[in-house]
């Protein structure tokens, strides 16, 4: 893979690179400076445990071979943007009648025993629903407690699966690929990491609708599946700030790699240039390669185009808050459970000047989001089926072992949709990734103090 062998041609020649005094920045700010305590944010609504039975992963694993195989399935399609000339205050007074996600539909025995046939004979209004509330909770239906049972439910509301807008990434890989499930962040080696509020998009693609389906809660506790309304939490932001992201927008890191900085200047430019083209087109996102834009010394990072924190619903028009800031900001990274490596690390500026966020604005995000999260008890069978432009999500640590899986969807529009299928050589990078990723210990935490 290219950029393990950038890293490793990066490491043999640091042994031939003029060493730096080590009485560096860096090492007095690690000395006189203290690690900021971490905490895993609370929820504003957490519904009980009901500790519901499941089946044995032989028994939810299995996929049905009759059905068609689902690997060619289409595109991640493109971002839609609709963003320019937003009045800020008045989409706050919009976005304030929005009711409260999600909406919770929970089965009776009726609805049980009519199995997929409720999807199907309810497809419409689960739409709406959709549309109107940002998330669905389906809660206590035995249909989807197994990978058979979970498609025959999203087959039968018509939603077409897509692939994941980072799958090209590896960072996450199928569960049952003939299927379209791709397996949620299970790996035993990130259990101790929070996820963050995010909408599974970049600034170039993002999937329609997610379905999360859980096969196994946790093992030993925790495990949380969190959701929030990206309208709720836009009218709950401070103007101010509000106002402020819009007008600067925001820019993110998604990646780090940390060339010594005693290398000579041309030989940096072409660690760069070598990553820029050989290894970044196969994440499949527009990435500028920028040196030390978080103001560590040597630090390669490859970062997103410019993008508005506030976009408007593609159907309803609603402005929501639409980025992965709550996520991906290293001030809150630092302040919580984290267990990604450096080298995934990643970080929010503002895209007029690429300075990092400010530690006040930092947490004007982080107060306006966590008062809207509800932390779901999912359980064997229950889905919580999203609205991708409205609702943002997440995951709270948990122990033992767990199995959680995603479906992503596209456009009905044909337009929206896009007639891009599968890709299949982006497969190899997002395969070999995953290896990595399941090499690393289990219960390996990175050093990010």
């Amino acid at each position: 893979m290219k950029l393990v062998l950038a890293a490793a041609l990066i490491s043999a020649a640091a042994a031939f690179a003029p060493q730096l005094p080590q009485s560096s920045s860096s090492t007095v700010l690690r000395s006189t400076a203290e690690a900021p305590e971490r905490n895993a944010p609370d929820a504003a609504y957490m519904p009980e445990w009901e500790d519901r039975a499941g089946l044995s992963p032989e028994e939810f694993m299995k996929s049905d071979m009759s059905k068609e195989d689902l690997s060619g399935m289409w595109e991640c399609p493109l971002t839609r943007w609709d963003s320019e000339g937003i009045d800020v205050a008045a989409a706050q007074k919009m976005a304030k009648s929005v009711p409260h996600c999600p909406l919770e539909m929970r089965a009776t025995e009726s609805d049980n025993a009519k199995g997929a046939e409720f999807f199907s004979e309810n497809a419409d209004q689960i739409k709406a629903d959709l549309l109107k509330y940002g998330a669905v909770w389906f809660r206590g239906f035995d249909l989807m407690k197994s990978v058979q049972g979970y498609r025959s439910m999203h087959e039968s509301l018509g939603i077409d699966p897509c692939l994941d807008p980072l799958h090209s990434s590896g960072l996450r890989k199928f569960a049952s690929e003939r299927d379209a499930l791709y397996e949620e962040v299970n790996k035993a080696s990130l259990r101790g990491h929070y996820i963050g509020l995010h909408s599974e998009s970049t600034a170039k693609r993002t999937a329609a609708y997610a379905a999360f389906v859980c096969f196994q809660k946790a093992t030993e506790g925790g495990g949380r599946f969190l959701v929030a309304d990206g309208a709720a939490i836009l009218a709950e932001m401070d103007p101010v700030v509000l106002q402020k992201l819009y007008d600067r927008q925001i820019r993110i890191s998604v990646s780090n790699l940390d060339i010594p900085p005693s290398f000579p200047g041309p030989l940096k430019e072409g660690i760069k240039t070598l990553v820029d083209k050989a290894v970044a087109p196969k994440f499949d996102m527009d990435l500028e390669m920028l040196y030390e834009s978080d103001g560590k010394p040597g630090r390669l990072q490859a970062v997103e185009t410019a993008e508005s924190p506030i976009n408007r619903h593609p159907v309803t028009g609603l402005p929501v808050w639409f980025n992965n800031a709550h996520n991906h900001a290293r001030k809150l990274r630092d302040r919580r459970p984290c267990g990604v490596p450096e080298v995934g690390m990643t970080e929010v500026f503002y895209a007029d000047s690429m300075d990092p966020l400010s530690l006040e604005d930092c947490s004007e995000i982080k107060r306006a989001s966590e008062k809207h999260i509800t932390a779901l008890a999912m359980e064997p069978g229950d889905v919580l089926l999203v609205d991708n432009y409205r609702a943002l999500h997440g995951r709270d640590v948990f122990q033992g072992d767990r199995f959680h899986a995603v479906s992503w969807f596209t456009w009905d529009n044909e337009e929206w949709r896009g007639d891009e299928r599968r890709i299949v050589e982006k497969n190899g990078m997002n395969k070999a990734i995953n290896a990595m990723m399941d090499w690393l210990p289990k219960d390996f935490e990175s050093d990010q103090t």
